[in-house]
């Protein structure tokens, strides 16, 4: 038997036969939904590959058209706050020096995640008006790139319930709270990162992701720094928000082996909503000057002359709380540069901060794209809730098996799609790989169809509570079928 990832490469380690290994130290998953986005349950698989999957796109979010905003707006970050949608980024008409006083902090909102609206705050003049969607100015250099979270820690005082970060190396990062995540304070002068913590050449001077981590209890921070010329990743960690420990370089793994080091310009790290033990990370590869564009495509775009020269995509990763490297189990692009010439300019396709659901079965992320042009935009694309990637059979079958792991619950969902010829059949083994009697494959039910939440049956039914606490093993045998995420529960709950 033999795994191939969709770049051909041959993975050894997971080259064991589907029964009969002896039983290792299982994966407690309790309750949690667990992803097809890493090889962290799977033992070994046949004729299975882990696949990524392309967002949709649905066209123009947000234009920075406002005479505040423009060409090279930046940073967005895209939060939930209850029924709402909050859209944060940078506003600024011109290039110039990071942290000048020409950035503002520009904020928008929704009630969907599709239509946004720019409220009239009233909170600064800019351009000589008040009539703006400025929730921040005259702060540089934090609104270089001011980053809000919605802080979810137990306890937290109403008035601190959005923290955020900003500054450059010459400041340190600045920690800024809020109530109501539009009338902002500094949550001390002295920053709560300061440079001299920083054992880089250059860091700070991208988006600075900061969050309250439930499966961690504690606030994680990835921001950007150089290593080797090349632009990395670090992380940090903080029982308060003021007080971090010292920075730690993440390092990129591919199926348990070093993946390839790129330019990785905003990382967008951040607990998956619906599984928050997963840190997901949708970052901008940046490709220094690797152009595409002539002189005279990029004049007919009316870009920037500085900023043709380079191109860039997204990139998918994932990261497991307390982890110092990312899961790059995908090395494609996330999200291609579109059609026209527009699309190929230096620092655009960068996704912003936060997944977030759309509708009833839908997610969506969003990309900052046209970068220093008039046309300068937030875009959306949508996809299926928990479809990143997926584990996927084709016609002719395959087969997938876990690692022995230990669940609560009594009934297990999956997020499957199969096609009308197609199905997914789940034998439950105990730890040994033999299995179980009343959940062997001969008494599986055949899952068909397109769903995001289908409990599996047997000839028994669905109640799976006699093996929750044991280590099992789970058994996917697939045709035609993309298994997306999966999930034991309590049918009371």
């Amino acid at each position: 038997m033999k795994l191939t990832t969709p770049f051909g490469l041959v993975f050894a380690f997971l080259l064991a036969p589907l029964t009969g290994k002896a039983a290792d130290t299982p994966v407690a998953i309790g309750d949690r939904r667990e992803l097809m986005v890493d090889d962290y349950l799977i033992e070994s698989v046949d004729k299975v590959r882990l696949r990524l999957h392309e967002p949709h796109d649905e066209g123009i979010a947000l234009k920075f058209d406002e005479p505040w905003e423009g060409g090279f707006c930046a940073y967005v970050s895209i939060l939930r706050d209850g029924e709402k949608y909050l859209a944060y980024y940078r506003g600024l008409p011109e290039a110039g020096q990071d942290g000048s006083r020409a950035e503002s902090t520009c904020y928008a909102e929704s009630a969907d995640g599709i239509t946004w609206t720019k409220p009239k705050l009233g909170l600064f003049e800019v351009n000589g008006t008040r009539e703006n969607n400025v929730v921040l100015s005259d702060a540089a250099p934090v609104t270089h790139n001011f980053a809000p979270m919605v802080d979810s820690r137990p306890g937290v005082p109403d008035d601190e319930r959005f923290k955020a970060l900003g500054g450059t190396m010459k400041s340190g990062l600045i920690a800024w709270v809020s109530g109501d995540g539009k009338q902002w304070r500094k949550l001390r002068e002295e920053p709560v990162i300061p440079n001299e913590m920083v054992k880089f050449p250059y860091f700070f001077d991208s988006q600075n992701l900061a969050f309250w981590s439930d499966a961690e209890q504690k606030y994680v921070c990835f921001f950007r720094v150089f290593q080797d010329k090349v632009r990395r990743i670090a992380r940090t960690t903080s029982d308060d928000f003021v007080n971090w420990s010292e920075p730690v370089l993440m390092e990129y793994q591919n199926f348990g082996k070093p993946a390839p080091i790129e330019h990785l310009y905003t990382n967008q790290t951040h607990p998956y909503f619906r599984a928050p033990h997963l840190y997901i990370a949708a970052a901008a590869r940046f490709m220094p000057k690797r152009q595409v564009l002539t002189d005279e495509q990029a004049e007919a775009i009316n870009v920037n002359p500085k900023y043709f020269k380079d191109t860039s995509d997204a990139i998918f990763m994932t990261a497991r709380p307390g982890a110092n490297y990312y899961d790059r189990t995908f090395l494609s692009s996330f999200v291609r540069p579109g059609i026209g010439a527009q699309n190929w300019v230096s620092r655009t396709n960068y996704p912003a901060r936060g997944i977030v659901q759309t509708g009833p079965t839908e997610m969506s992320v969003y990309l900052n794209q046209d970068y220093a042009q008039p046309t300068a935009h937030l875009r959306r694309y949508s996809m299926r809730l928990d479809g990143f990637a997926s584990a996927r059979a084709e016609y002719e079958g395959g087969e997938l098996l876990t690692k022995p792991l230990t669940f609560s619950g009594n009934q297990l969902a999956l997020n499957f799609s199969t096609s009308a010829a197609g199905g997914i059949r789940l034998e439950i083994q105990d730890a040994e790989g033999k299995p179980i009697p009343g959940f062997s494959l001969d008494d599986s039910v055949e899952q068909i169809g397109n769903e995001i939440e289908r409990i599996v049956t047997w000839k028994g039914g669905s109640d799976v509570s006699s093996l929750a606490g044991k280590p099992v093993r789970l058994h996917f045998v697939m045709k035609d079928a993309d298994l997306f995420a999966l999930r034991f529960s309590d049918s009371k709950s």
